[in-house]
């Protein structure tokens, strides 16, 4: 048996042996098996969601923490470039921390961050893991202005038998789909590039009536064309006498399905056509293996621009979840460079 001053030496032996580099394309298949079996694993982080981003203009960063040469953590910082205001290097999702040693390894990616930041402009570091409680490893961040990701949310519970999920939800959410089913609503999952425009018309249909920001129809086809050769999104569609009435965007990673992105239509709201849709989705997502169902974006305060959909998505159960937020890491040294070179810049306009 091993006495603790053995245990002891022989992990920090191994902590020594915790080392950061960028991995390589090659690389890319145990990166994502790491995201996906991570505790508090997230779409963003995946290479499949950096070539996308990639093509929206972005740079992508990816390091990896190896024990030894096992990889165990990591995070994959994002930056879009900007030439006339101050940069951040972000990681939306990110980082993952080695079980064997969170403080380690944060301060191997904080390094390698510093070192980014210096040669692409960064003024900070924009972290946002989906942890529920701020660890001391993040000792020097503070809490952001501004989210990246929803920091609350709705999971459904998708391990039960699904009567049982059903059970689970408020009686207007099951009244809902039920009513839905006796109307005949049919729903269908694709992702083939003809699913795109369909879903566009009704999710631009949304924007309008919601006045909400939406996005482009490019990014929309950037998206889903990238993830759907990596299996990792679908749309559904549901319809009704031949017209469709709801669609929506659902990311699959790890044991999470995500609902991202929906739309409606106003016409014939008695079918309640969405929730059979939702409904739908969440059997899909159980069938794949997944353990839950988000409905990211979520708030209890009925004063938040969410309120509307959050009073939706509540009929279908779930625990609401709380993350940490966006965090921030100020590279002090570049701040200060890019205020300077700012201010010349606005006194050389005022000449």
């Amino acid at each position: 048996m091993k006495t603790n001053n053995q245990i002891k030496f022989n992990f920090e032996e191994k902590s020594l042996k915790l080392t950061i580099r960028e991995f390589n394309s090659q690389e890319n298949k145990c990166w994502d098996s790491l995201i996906k079996a991570a505790q508090y694993s997230c779409f963003m982080q995946t290479s499949s969601w950096a070539e996308f981003k990639e093509l929206e203009g972005y740079k992508t960063f990816r390091y990896g923490l190896f024990l030894n040469t096992e990889l165990v953590g990591g995070c994959i910082y994002y930056l879009y470039p900007h030439t006339n205001k101050a940069n951040l290097l972000i990681a939306p999702g990110g980082p993952i921390l080695p079980e064997i040693d969170r403080t380690q390894g944060m301060q191997l990616l904080l390094d390698k961050a510093k070192v980014l930041a210096q040669g692409i402009g960064a003024i900070a570091l924009r972290i946002e893991p989906l942890w529920r409680e701020k660890p001391n490893c993040l000792k020097g961040f503070v809490r952001a202005p501004a989210d990246l990701l929803p920091c609350e949310t709705l999971l459904v519970d998708l391990r039960p038998d699904v009567s049982k999920i059903l059970i689970a939800m408020k009686p207007k959410g099951r009244y809902n789909i039920r009513l839905s089913q006796r109307y005949g609503v049919n729903t269908e999952f694709r992702n083939d590039s003809q699913a795109i425009p369909l879903f566009y018309d009704l999710f631009w249909e949304t924007v309008q009536r919601q006045q909400f920001f939406g996005k482009p129809y490019g990014f929309f086809i950037n998206l889903c064309q990238t993830l759907f050769v990596a299996d990792m999104a679908e749309i559904g569609l549901a319809t009704w006498q031949g017209e469709i009435l709801a669609a929506i965007l659902v990311v699959y990673c790890g044991d999470i399905a995500t609902y991202l992105y929906g739309g409606s239509s106003l016409a014939h709201p008695k079918v309640m056509a969405n929730y059979s849709l939702h409904w739908e989705a969440m059997q899909r997502a159980k069938i794949r293996g997944c353990q839950f169902y988000d409905l990211y974006g979520f708030t209890r305060n009925h004063n938040h621009g969410y309120a509307r959909f959050s009073q939706f998505k509540s009929q279908f159960g779930g625990e609401a979840v709380t993350t940490i937020g966006a965090h921030d890491y100020f590279f002090y040294d570049q701040l200060a460079d890019t205020l300077i070179s700012l201010f010349k810049n606005l006194v050389g306009d005022s000449k």
